[in-house]
């Protein structure tokens, strides 16, 4: 069984690489990060987004383990006191930051086309607020003017298994469930839309993966020619 990697990964490979003379794939194996991550660090082409996080302070490594390493290029260090894994139970849904703006856009939608859902459901749904709610259904939220409904599982704020759940539980306290079918359309169209809302995210999946490892590669080559102007780096 592989052992953890530390509670902060880049921030440990960082402090590694300022503190330590551990080669790139003793830190690399670690802290479960590529190698190339750990070089670009040492050229200061990622370190600097990251504050160096102490392992021996947090209790993951032993100085005498990292001893140990710098000793012996081939030893793979071992975790003293794996991090505790932290768990949420109760309180709102956390949301990236990145995604934060297009909360607003997602509750626009299920407003427009899940009346049924309600105010909570939507709240612990996508992790926002009644207020919020309340305004953008009254549409006197202040970017009111550039709210655009828009599928919450296609802008990655619940997963599509969430979002059907939460339908069939409001449509179920509605009384709505056991009702007769709209039209025999009424489905086909749904499943097309869910085939098209699909695709878009695997799209949207496909190129955020070529950009990372067009990004990797970029690293990559600037090690590289690092390198080759300056010598060979701390191994």
């Amino acid at each position: 069984m592989p052992q953890p990697t530390p509670l902060m990964p880049h921030a440990t490979a960082t402090w590694l690489v300022d503190n330590t003379s551990l080669s790139f794939s003793q830190i690399a194996d670690f802290c479960g990060l590529h190698i190339l991550e750990v070089q670009a660090m040492a050229d200061d082409l990622a370190g600097s987004k990251y504050t160096g996080r102490d392992p021996v302070h947090s209790g993951e490594l032993t100085q005498e383990e990292i001893e140990r390493g710098q000793a012996d290029p081939d030893y793979a260090l071992k975790m003293h006191k794996a991090p505790v894994e932290v768990t949420r139970t109760k309180g709102p849904r956390y949301t990236p930051v990145s995604k934060r703006q297009d909360k607003p856009d997602g509750i626009a939608w299920i407003l427009r086309n899940h009346p049924e859902i309600s105010d909570a459901q939507i709240s612990k749904l996508i992790g926002t607020t009644r207020n919020t709610i309340t305004a953008i259904r009254e549409r006197s939220h202040w970017n009111i003017q550039n709210i655009q409904p828009k599928d919450p599982v296609t802008l990655g704020l619940c997963s599509q298994r969430e979002l059907d759940a939460v339908v069939a539980k409001a449509a179920k306290k509605a009384g709505t469930e056991g009702e007769a079918p709209v039209a025999a359309d009424s489905g086909s169209d749904r499943e097309k839309l869910i085939a098209e809302l699909r695709a878009e995210r695997e799209a949207n999946e496909k190129a955020a993966a070529e950009a990372a490892q067009e990004a990797e590669a970029a690293a990559w080559l600037e090690a590289k020619r690092a390198s080759e102007n300056e010598g060979d780096g701390p191994a």
